[in-house]
């Protein structure tokens, strides 16, 4: 009996990761003639991906091929969905938009999405639907918005060291970030500078896998980056290990930086930070003698109430050493700035009209509420109904009975089920798409690969349809992937020089055109002065929600390390992998002072709202601190909550973004 034939492909990760990984999958040809992937790890030769995939998207296959995938139109009758045509399903959503449009005019539509794709066609260009027709605009800000600000202001574009330049640095600061969950890729540049001689340090309020991998773990405290930032300012200039000669040349506003900097003693800071005066003088000494120095930042740090001034203060350390200047030295939040594609017309942004409306994503609680008049929602790639603040808010909105609730999705998540349409969506094995990656400098492209399972379709197919159906003239409305590919690569900055569609699609992945030796702001910075800008100073301001008898502990919500945000929380081999249900971390001195017991129940409740959550007694933690990792889909909890449903909309100090982090609770045993 012969063996099955099977074929490899390669296609880009499509999903919410700085690593965008170029997967080798694997496609075994049925009795029927048709494929199916069956295994998928990392392509060999791509020189970031280097073979491997991370512990989650080797199973994309089971998400792929999940009982429960939506595979035709359901419309909800009663209490229940039914199966129907597609022209029947676009004929209906057409019609129920043509009378909100008419009745309620444009600003009571209302799009939702995020980066269940990270596809700019059918992640970002689908936009083109809803700006057409002068909808409101989605402020895209729950991830990355307070981290993006803070960056700007300080160096403009987000270009950020790449990881093959990592082996030069000789002090490592993984600050904020768990990378070997979310950005597992960087390993192995750390792992080469940590043998040619680098001292890998992980400052995080709570101990994971980066804190065993790296060679320190500092647990500072949560919410007082800025202040560890300033008070190793401090140290670095008072000992003279800060670079006078660029700090002239390639900076504004050391003065003033130096000025708030001289106010954080070591014992003012370890006041705040819990971090003692000599592990700060310590890690001072360690950056100022062994540089270059680089700072790898995650948007942990950002998700409280000064988190954009936070990643500014972490971040300007590599100027105040003038690490910029090596090769290796500096900082990474995102390196998406070197993508210099033409996105004019990218998800129609020419329609944005001035003075439209804008709706915070992460105050979709409130934007939901029957006085803000939305009638009619469209939901895609993402799930609110999990990952937004207020949850139990959010999911009483979307079971208003006066809206309209189209969910676009690849699984039935928690969203889906209280959608009046679900329309199954193509995953990035099924159609054609292009990425850019925040983590690396190579252009992606995948063909449509599969064939859509069912009826699935691409999101940007469903509101082509629809656009028929409502008389949209808009061109860019209707491009083809060629097309907008087209648009894309229309463009003479000398990154994408000999860049052509034929090419890209060809070769199916792309480096950028920079040099080898790539020192971003060695000589300043493209912003307004041309420099790295230390003004204004960042000031360590404590947020607002202080911790009282009433709420006595933090809570932190990081990543787990077998989910990507909600993504893959409906797999079983998962969610086992997990602890088959979320955890709270409750340090062994809290779980004592409020009598919680390993194991048992205990209610988690907050100014918002409660939830239940298994305890963990461990030292992982500390004191004050309960940690719950993962964006759990609400039906593995006991009580069928998402942990978002006690966290505020809050906003940052910088680009309005989430402070998922803020949040103040009191724990107690469950009872019953």
């Amino acid at each position: 009996m012969t063996a099955p034939a099977t074929r490899d492909v390669l296609l880009t990760c499509p999903l919410d990761c700085p690593d965008a990984c170029r997967l080798k999958i694997t496609l075994e040809r049925q009795d029927d003639g048709s494929e199916r992937a069956i295994k998928l790890g990392g392509d060999p030769n791509h020189p970031i991906t280097r073979g491997f995939a991370c512990a989650k998207t080797v199973h994309y296959p089971k998400r792929q091929y999940h009982p429960d995938r939506p595979t035709h139109p359901l419309k909800r009758v009663d209490d229940t969905f039914v199966r129907v045509s597609w022209d029947e399903a676009l004929e209906d959503i057409a019609a129920r938009l043509k009378r909100v449009l008419a009745e309620h005019g444009p600003n009571a539509l209302l799009r939702y999405n995020y980066a269940g794709t990270m596809g700019l066609r059918e992640g970002t260009h689908v936009h083109s639907f809803f700006r057409a027709l002068g909808a409101p605009e989605l402020d895209e800000t729950i991830c990355a918005t307070a981290g993006t600000e803070g960056w700007a202001m300080t160096y403009g574009p987000r270009y950020g060291v790449r990881p093959q330049d990592v082996p030069h640095a000789r002090t490592i600061l993984l600050w904020g970030i768990n990378s070997l969950t979310s950005n597992s890729h960087l390993t192995p540049w750390l792992t080469q500078a940590r043998k040619n001689g680098a001292r890998i340090i992980h400052i995080d309020p709570y101990r994971n896998k980066t804190s065993l991998y790296a060679d320190e773990h500092v647990k500072i405290r949560p919410g007082t980056d800025a202040a560890l930032a300033l008070g190793l300012a401090r140290e670095l200039i008072v000992n003279g290990w800060h670079d006078e000669t660029y700090l002239q040349d390639a900076t504004v506003g050391f003065d003033e930086y130096r000025e708030s900097a001289l106010a954080w003693t070591p014992e003012r800071t370890a006041e705040v930070t819990g971090v003692s005066p000599e592990t700060l003088r310590a890690l001072a000494r360690q950056i100022g003698e062994h540089g270059p120095l680089y700072v790898r930042v995650g948007y942990g740090m950002t998700r409280h109430e000064n988190g954009g001034t936070a990643l500014r203060a972490a971040t300007m350390l590599p100027a105040l050493t003038g690490a910029w200047r090596h090769r290796g030295g500096g900082a990474n939040v995102s390196t998406s700035g070197y993508f210099h594609l033409n996105r004019t017309h990218l998800g129609a942004a020419h329609l944005i009209r001035p003075g439209v409306p804008h709706v915070n994503m992460n105050q979709l609680a409130d934007a939901l509420a029957p006085e803000r008049g939305f009638k009619a929602m469209f939901v895609y790639n993402c799930n609110p109904a999990v990952v937004a603040p207020d949850s139990e808010r959010v999911i009483q909105g979307l079971r208003r009975a006066d809206l309209f609730v189209v969910v676009l999705e690849q699984a039935m998540t928690e969203t889906a089920r209280h959608a009046d349409y679900v329309l199954p969506a193509t995953t990035f094995m099924e159609h054609a798409d292009v990425y850019t990656s925040y983590g690396h400098t190579h252009l992606g492209y995948n063909p449509a690969t599969l064939p859509p399972i069912g009826e699935a379709r691409p999101n940007s197919w469903v509101f082509q349809e629809l656009a028929r159906r409502l008389g949209i003239t808009e061109p860019s409305v209707y491009w083809s992937m060629d097309d907008l590919l087209a648009h894309l690569l229309d463009t003479d900055h000398p990154f994408l020089a000999g860049f052509t569609p034929e090419r890209l699609k060809a070769e199916g992945t792309l480096p950028l055109n920079l040099p080898d030796d790539l020192r971003p702001f060695a000589d300043g910075a493209p912003t307004a002065s041309g420099k790295v800008q230390l003004s204004p100073a960042p000031e360590f301001i404590p947020v607002d929600a202080q911790l009282n008898d009433a709420y006595p502990l933090r809570l932190l919500t990081p990543p787990a390390h077998h989910f990507l945000n909600s993504t893959y929380g409906h797999l079983d081999v998962l969610t086992s992998a997990e602890g088959h249900e979320p955890h709270a971390l409750i340090h062994p001195d809290d779980a004592q002072r409020y009598g919680l017991t390993d194991g048992a129940y205990a209610n988690l409740t907050s100014e918002v709202g409660a939830t239940q959550r298994r305890v963990r007694v461990t030292d992982a933690t500390q004191p004050g601190v309960v940690v719950v990792e993962g964006s759990w889909w609400g039906l593995s909890a006991p009580d069928g909550r998402s942990i978002n449903a006690i966290t505020a909309q809050t906003l940052t100090d910088l680009g309005g973004g989430s402070t998922f982090h803020n949040t103040r609770i009191r724990v107690e045993p469950a009872r019953g």
